[in-house]
């Protein structure tokens, strides 16, 4: 059996109706759908999967408001866009939670049409998101396979110092220095030193440097 890869959508909010009829709305599109009820509901459903998705959320909900569960998500380590619905009261709150990293929020009642393209526009950004973290994870991977030596050197080489220059603050020959920048070089899939600063330097928060 082939797993679905359409987009998945999750809807919480704790208007049965309204919840049905957003479902309806983006199955008629052919996006995979999942409703809740409330956000601990949500979270017992456990990780999402691997596919791009997205939450719909009302920002006014029984017991916690949708801008508290949002920085339960963010605390949770969960980046999954969201577009939250909001009354003509909540806009304050809606700005607030613009500026904490939601990609929309929309006014009720709201157009079915504005909807669709707010969900679009999360996929589009959750897709992004996923590409640009496959692609640090590969490129993690690759420094991890250097020498304890290899990883002295790349250190140094993407500061500017010559062969020479890391061969003296390495206590090393220059020609194994030219050695194992060679290797590393091969290792992390580059061919130029501006390649492999640029490298380096996406790898820095992840590897603490």
């Amino acid at each position: 059996m082939t797993q679905d890869t359409s987009p998945l959508v999750f809807v919480v909010d704790d208007d049965a109706s309204l919840r049905e009829a957003l479902g309806s709305l983006f199955r008629s599109v052919g996006m995979q759908v999942e409703l809740f009820g409330s956000p601990s509901e949500f979270l017992d459903r456990g990780p999402v999967a691997a596919g791009e998705s997205c939450l719909v959320l009302d920002i006014r909900l029984p017991g916690v408001s949708g801008l508290d569960f949002q920085n339960q998500l963010a605390k949770l380590g969960n980046a999954i866009p969201i577009i939250f619905m909001t009354g003509h009261g909540d806009v304050p709150m809606s700005v607030r939670a613009m500026k904490a990293g939601a990609i929309d929020f929309l006014i009720k009642p709201f157009r079915d049409q504005d909807m669709l393209d707010a969900v679009s526009n999360a996929l589009a950004l959750d897709r992004e998101r996923r590409t640009a973290d496959g692609e640090l994870s590969n490129l993690k991977a690759r420094y991890e396979s250097l020498t304890a030596r290899e990883r002295e050197v790349i250190a140094l080489v993407t500061t500017g110092l010559m062969n020479k220059q890391i061969a003296g603050e390495l206590g090393v020959s220059e020609i194994t220095v030219k050695i194992h920048r060679g290797h590393l070089m091969e290792k992390m899939g580059v061919r130029t030193l501006a390649e492999l600063v640029k490298i380096y330097e996406a790898l820095r928060p992840v590897l603490g440097k």
